[in-house]
This record gives C-alpha cells, structure tokens and sequence, in this order.
C-alpha cells in the first residue's frame, strides 16, 4: 500500500507493506484485546481472538493482490493539497 501526502510544505511518499499488518496483530497486547472486544455483546465476543483477526488479514492481503494499484482513498483540497491511499 501506498500512502502519498502532497501540500506546500510537504511531499511524503510512504510505503506500507501488508506484512506488517499481520505483524502488527500478532504483537497485539492483550489489553487492547480488551478493549476491541468490550463492545461487542457476550455471546459473540469469545469470537474476536488474534487467530480470527490474523486470519482476516491474511484474506484481505489476498485480495489486495488482485487489485494492486486500486486508489482508495483521492482527496485534492483547493489550497493543493493531495492525499491518495492506493494499494
């Protein structure tokens, strides 16, 4: 994924690798665990684990594969400044 922020004072291009998602709940605290499941009612919140988000992950990198280039997100403001997510 590609994030890409263009303003007067600014010109970022910033990669973000999918792997790191995946990375990133691995080493989730269990606390922030927590906190994701405290909203969802009982009977289901047993569902939310790190495996399942893993798993979800794993499905969306796959997806995203098959759209690489796609642009999520194209915001052109009338000072100039230009922000895209694209994948």
């Amino acid at each position: 994924m590609r994030i890409i922020i263009r303003s007067k004072d600014v010109n970022m291009w910033l990669p973000v690798p999918l792997v790191l998602a995946d990375a990133a709940v691995r080493f989730l605290p269990d606390s922030v665990m927590e906190e994701i499941r405290n909203p969802i009612p009982s009977p289901y919140r047993e569902v939310i684990t790190k495996e399942l988000l893993q798993e979800l992950v794993r499905e969306c990198r796959n997806v995203f594969k098959e759209y690489k280039g796609l642009e999520i997100v194209h915001v052109e403001a009338q000072d100039g400044t230009f922000v895209s997510i694209r994948l």
